[in-house]
């Protein structure tokens, strides 16, 4: 709506609420939201001004402050896909909030996006599914009766169930997936549970107490966000293995001779670097810390013998 009205000048608020099919409330709404809306960094007086005046009983609108969005937004391919992905997992999840705003902006997204959307569709085959659904319900309930939830939780990292009790704090979607975070007492501390990775939820009758302490993690940089008390590991990797800096967030990058790269990464889990540097096979190695890199070399010792080689 804020590229429409830094193009027409004045326009009538009746003509904006017939335009983009609203009521002429839910256009005053959104203009009060504007008021407060700006780049960051700005101050109150940098932020985009919307005046509102009554002109023959006619509401006539005003913006300024806003060049910079004085076109719409042009959204990439893989943008516009995973918005629309996003929205549909949005959608699946029983909650109250408005359902009817998702489903619109999915459709003014698929519309606009055209053969994008059949792009969404079958990626969408990842994030749906009635025990996600079931799951998610559970919890909603629980968030909104303020209860404690029971779990069964797969750990791939261990390849075990776990059975923990958590207060629930938010249902959250990252990169198309729904997640439960809340106050694990097994860890004491907040985590993130994938909801298609929960065997078997429940609604307790005991009231949820997430201690006042624990906060919710900003998930704007992802889901992996290494800490300065992880372990730092160093990776030299070979020019067929350099993906793993396109992948995982790191500390530093030192170009080698022969086009090998010297990576510095923050780690919390001694098993997952096992894993990824089995992956690499010969195109990366550990290089410290060296009980790591001997631990590393002992588990492809292993996994060899069980073809029969040396």
């Amino acid at each position: 709506m804020l590229p429409y009205l830094r193009s027409h000048p004045s326009a009538k608020v009746s003509e904006v609420a017939a335009l983009f099919g609203v009521s002429e409330r839910q256009v005053i709404r959104d203009l009060q939201v504007l008021w407060f809306s700006g780049l960051p960094g700005l101050q109150m007086g940098d932020y985009i001004e919307v005046d509102m005046e009554a002109v023959e009983g006619e509401g006539i609108i005003s913006v300024s402050n806003a060049d910079y969005l004085a076109r719409p937004l042009r959204l990439r391919t893989d943008e516009a896909v995973a918005l629309i992905v996003a929205l549909r997992t949005l959608a699946s999840v029983p909650g109250s909030f408005e359902r009817g705003a998702v489903e619109r902006a999915i459709t003014k997204l698929e519309n606009a996006a055209g053969e994008v959307a059949e792009q969404a569709a079958a990626v969408q085959v990842q994030v749906d599914g009635d025990a996600v659904a079931d799951v998610a319900a559970t919890v909603r309930s629980a968030l909104d009766a303020k209860n404690r939830l029971h779990l069964s939780y797969w750990v791939p990292a261990r390849d075990e169930a776990t059975e923990r009790d958590v207060d629930p704090m938010r249902l959250v979607v990252v990169d198309g997936r729904l997640y439960l975070e809340g106050w694990c007492h097994r860890a004491e501390s907040v985590r993130l549970f994938r909801l298609d990775r929960v065997l078997d939820v429940k609604e307790l009758d005991v009231p949820a107490q997430v201690p006042s302490q624990a906060q919710p993690r900003d998930l704007d940089g992802g889901l992996f966000q290494p800490s300065p008390d992880d372990e730092l590991v160093t990776f030299d990797l070979a020019p067929a293995g350099r993906w793993v800096a396109d992948y995982y967030p790191y500390e530093s990058a030192e170009e080698r001779p022969g086009g090998e790269l010297r990576l510095r990464l923050r780690v919390r889990d001694r098993a997952w670097v096992r894993r990824l540097a089995l992956r690499l096979c010969g195109t990366g190695r550990v290089v410290e810390p060296a009980d790591l890199a001997a631990e590393v070399t002992a588990a492809a010792r292993e996994a060899l013998s069980a073809y029969g080689e040396r």
